[in-house]
């Protein structure tokens, strides 16, 4: 795999090359973004920073007004977090695991995210931190749940605690202040695994209904659409009665989600596809209606027709446009609102964990962003609240940002970092 990389990065910086000469100058980004016409690629550009990680004393570039320190460290790749009500943080550390490649392509790919640390051995548990002094570093750690299958969401609805495997939600039986949950757990739902093999989860407003993320298997329904049947969906779970149904599609990969308390409506970021061209297409945050269609594979941006899909006018007719552009490629993963308040000059509006490109010819993301809201739309342009987490050089990351969560005390902002394997914690200066 060592002698792949090798060459991988090789014939990547060639493409890489080539290709940088043409990129736009500018990100797609916003409501009304400029998104350059698609340029299919006959090899994909392969461009990801090889994992570094932080030295002592080093931390990642922090908004004015602000500071940041480490709630947690020493995890295996965290990706996760639910905070409950009694302050204890849950974290998720869990990783794609390898598999068999099925073309040269594959294999590049393959150990690329390898190099990036981004695919291999799964820890698969859940773990508790607690902060029992308040002093924003976490002093106890214990292991909530183990032997799962990839775990990813959370959810505590009364008395019961829900993990989203790649394979389905399990519900454990829950009591205030537990440290580790008991039994193995009852499956609810099963989902597809794999692929984009995340599954995030949260609580309806009522706390009747939990909505899950399930990604696509591949990049356009490479496989035929029979094997994505019930995939680039937010599905909807009734917690009363078990029942499960698909309650918003064509989303490629929607990964986190927050509800927008001025309209009451869901929102989600997905990963749009590959394979077209640095910003196009953007990968997104919109609100998400019942029974909506968001154009995946078929078409990106509302109905524009990706012609390498075989296609169907019906679906492309009813796909509806996205909210927001989030620049192409900036693998958006964590959600979650941020209410006024918060963090020092920061109004209302939704924090974004950017995990990073690496189908790019210069890399995008890699930060953690916020998106004003007024009025329940978006109100503006990003912010950064967190950077700092690459290289000058684009060659070394040092951290990748993955979930986001509103600490306990209402007044901190935590961020899981995969590649640092730490916890940050961010608050007024």
């Amino acid at each position: 795999m060592d002698a792949m990389a090798r060459l991988t990065a090789i014939v990547g910086g060639t493409m890489v090359l080539l290709r940088r000469r043409s990129a736009p100058k500018t990100h797609a980004i916003g409501q009304t973004p400029a998104i350059p016409e698609a340029k299919t690629q006959g090899i994909m550009t392969l461009k990801m920073p090889s994992a570094h990680g932080w030295e002592p004393g080093h931390l990642p570039t922090v908004a004015p007004g602000l500071k940041v320190n480490a709630f947690a460290e020493k995890l295996d790749h965290p990706r996760w977090i639910e905070v409950l009500p009694n302050g204890d943080v849950l974290i998720a550390e869990s990783k794609q695991r390898p598999r068999p490649p099925r073309s040269f392509m594959d294999r590049a790919t393959i150990a690329t995210m390898a190099r990036a640390r981004a695919i291999g051995d799964s820890a698969d548990r859940i773990t508790l931190w607690r902060d029992a002094d308040g002093d924003g570093v976490a002093e106890t750690r214990t292991v909530f749940v183990e032997n799962q299958n990839q775990p990813f969401g959370m959810a505590l609805v009364d008395g019961t605690f829900y993990v989203g495997n790649t394979d389905g939600v399990v519900a454990f039986d829950y009591r205030d202040g537990m440290t580790a949950l008991e039994g193995p757990g009852r499956k609810i739902v099963d989902f597809k695994p794999g692929g984009h093999w995340t599954r995030s989860l949260i609580v309806s407003p009522d706390r009747t209904k939990i909505y899950a993320g399930v990604g696509s298997l591949t990049n356009i329904g490479d496989n035929g659409m029979e094997e994505e049947e019930g995939r680039a969906a937010i599905w909807e779970i009734d917690i009363a009665s078990g029942k499960a149904r698909v309650f918003a599609s064509g989303l490629r990969n929607a990964v986190g989600m927050a509800w927008e308390p001025t309209t009451g409506a869901l929102w989600t970021v997905v990963n749009e596809r590959d394979g077209l061209g640095d910003e196009t297409p953007p990968d997104y945050l919109t609100s998400v209606q019942d029974g909506g269609f968001y154009g995946w594979p078929y078409c990106y941006w509302g109905k524009t027709v990706d012609d390498r899909v075989p296609q169907d006018a019906a679906m492309v007719a009813k796909a509806i446009q996205p909210d927001y552009a989030l620049g192409g490629h900036t693998a958006s993963l964590g959600l979650c609102w941020m209410p006024a308040g918060t963090l020092k000059g920061f109004g209302d509006g939704m924090v974004i964990g950017q995990h990073g490109s690496w189908n790019r010819s210069t890399l995008s993301g890699y930060r953690m962003i916020f998106v004003p809201f007024e009025n329940g739309r978006p109100s503006g342009p990003p912010r950064d609240i967190l950077s700092g987490f690459l290289s000058a050089d684009e060659k070394l990351a040092y951290g990748r940002p993955v979930g986001v969560a509103i600490g306990a005390d209402g007044k901190s902002l935590l961020m899981a970092d995969d590649v640092g394997d730490i916890i940050w914690r961010v608050t007024d200066a």
